[in-house]
């Protein structure tokens, strides 16, 4: 009878430390973790980084760091990270969390659009991805990279269309630059490349041209409108006499690309610049800002017309007055005037 009491004893006991242990392993590693409010939370794991950078980026969103990094052991995390992006959803627990950042790196979309340089783009991108400015900007301006394409110092910004494209989060400044190159050949295809050629432009002034109407206006719709006045003017060579060409030569030969001119004067107008358009016939060295692709396709597409002028509207804000004659111009370039001086615009 004693001896019956002892093994129900330990049999409880057993019981007792099995269900204490199998707590222990579900609190431990199945049961929820996560400490935040909304449905998922996002975590970027730098590439070369220690399971302290780790806990960094997770312990504001667990409830216990210690059990996690107990099951993160026990699966051999710490000597096993991987980088990228990655999202955490509510009520995962350790298990799933470690599993997630090991194996599940999520791309992210990558924008950007009408950067006047390379430097412009490398800081707008490396707002976005893994890779820092200095190190975009060293593989965007690479020499061997440029002679490759096919591409210039001046034209190199060409290379990136403007559009929303996906990447992993870690990708490296020369996997941004090669998935761009080859973005490109895919945007240049057969079809835009043959009416390039039907304009006896390459690739290259196409956008470069592109660039001036994409400056010039606004409005989508007008945009094949004003390349048509480009396109005669070439064809007739005549100087292509674009402001923001002349703008973009100041800011150049000033080195300051954050200032801002509304206004262009006539002392501008004699600027020594290969981008100055008043001074130098045919299109620029290089584009001027990146073109939206509604700007490169409205060169490609331009609109046929008699039109050689055109001047801001003052009675529709955005939109144009087109001229065939000179004399019609200076009309509305008088009338454009007495509206900017109105305005008090002296620069």
């Amino acid at each position: 009878m004693y001896i019956k009491k002892i093994l129900w004893a330990v049999a409880l006991l057993g019981l007792v430390a099995m269900g204490g242990f199998a707590w222990y392993v579900y609190s431990t590693i199945f049961a929820p973790n996560t400490a935040f409010n909304n449905n998922q939370a996002h975590i970027y794991i730098p590439t070369d980084a220690t399971y302290q950078d780790v806990v960094m980026e997770l312990e504001p969103l667990l409830k216990d760091m210690e059990a996690f990094t107990t099951v993160a052991q026990k699966k051999g995390y710490p000597s096993n990270i991987k980088a990228g992006h990655f999202v955490i959803k509510k009520g995962m627990n350790n298990n799933d969390i470690i599993n997630t950042i090991r194996s599940k790196n999520i791309p992210i979309e990558v924008k950007f659009n009408n950067q006047e340089r390379l430097e412009d783009l490398a800081g707008a991108v490396a707002r976005q991805i893994e890779a820092d400015s200095l190190s975009l900007l060293k593989a965007m301006k690479d020499s061997v990279f440029l002679k490759e394409t096919g591409q210039t110092q001046e034209t190199a910004l060409n290379l990136y269309v403007p559009n929303t494209y996906e990447f992993y989060w870690n990708s490296s400044a020369k996997t941004f630059r090669d998935r761009m190159k080859t973005e490109y050949n895919r945007f240049w295809n057969e079809t835009r490349t043959q009416k390039a050629n039907k304009l006896n432009m390459t690739p290259a002034e196409v956008m470069s041209l592109a660039a001036i109407v994409q400056k010039e206006t606004a409005k989508v719709e007008e945009r094949p409108r004003v390349a048509g006045v480009y396109v005669n003017r070439l064809k007739r060579g005549m100087p292509l006499q674009a402001d923001p060409t002349v703008i973009y030569a100041k800011k150049r030969a000033e080195n300051d690309f954050n200032q801002i001119i509304k206004r262009v004067l006539y002392k501008d107008l004699e600027l020594d610049s290969p981008y100055n358009t008043y001074k130098y016939a045919g299109v620029p060295p290089g584009p001027i800002t990146m073109p939206d692709i509604s700007s490169i396709d409205a060169v490609l597409n331009y609109e046929k017309h008699d039109y050689y002028y055109f001047v801001a509207d003052t009675k529709r804000f955005g939109y144009h007055k087109f001229a065939k004659t000179l004399a019609q111009h200076n009309r509305n370039k008088a009338e454009y005037v007495r509206w900017i001086s109105k305005q008090g615009v002296n620069r």
